[in-house]
């Protein structure tokens, strides 16, 4: 499979103060950079924008054509590209399709994975984030009995 050709439509992602100690907070984490005046976001909090600030019409996952009752979340990367964004920071999203591939199941039946990047770009424009995310469809609905 291809990847997609469509082009990625961007989104803003705000950096809020409030939102990087809730995350924080529901993640457990005790960390006090994350508690600061001037706090930096925690490393798996730009999942956040997906839930938050995309829209349909950005989300690339929306054009992958995976059934959801069959699909399943396989992989989740984050890669920074120097020191993580900041609260008061203003960030612009785009998503895209990378990769597409099939792989026979172990059970049997096709296996369709998806790669989805999201880059995060600074109000200069460069880059600081990047968001890798692979989901994979199986063959079949799993049945009472898989286990």
């Amino acid at each position: 499979m291809a990847p997609d050709a469509t082009a990625p439509v961007p989104f803003e992602v705000p950096v809020e103060r409030g939102k990087i100690r809730e995350f924080a907070t529901a993640t457990l984490s005790e960390n006090p950079a994350y508690r600061t005046a001037d706090p930096v976001i925690p490393p798996t909090f730009l999942t956040t924008a997906g839930f938050f600030w995309q829209s349909s019409e950005s989300k690339a996952q929306a054009h992958h054509d995976l059934d959801p009752r069959r699909t399943l979340h396989a992989e989740q990367e984050y890669v920074f590209h120097g020191p993580p964004p900041r609260a008061g920071q203003r960030l612009t999203a785009t998503s895209r399709i990378t990769d597409r591939y099939e792989k026979e199941g172990r059970r049997g039946g096709r296996l369709a994975f998806v790669t989805v990047v999201t880059e995060f770009r600074d109000e200069n424009g460069t880059l600081v984030a990047e968001q890798r995310s692979t989901a994979v469809e199986t063959a079949h609905a799993p049945k009472e009995n898989d286990q």
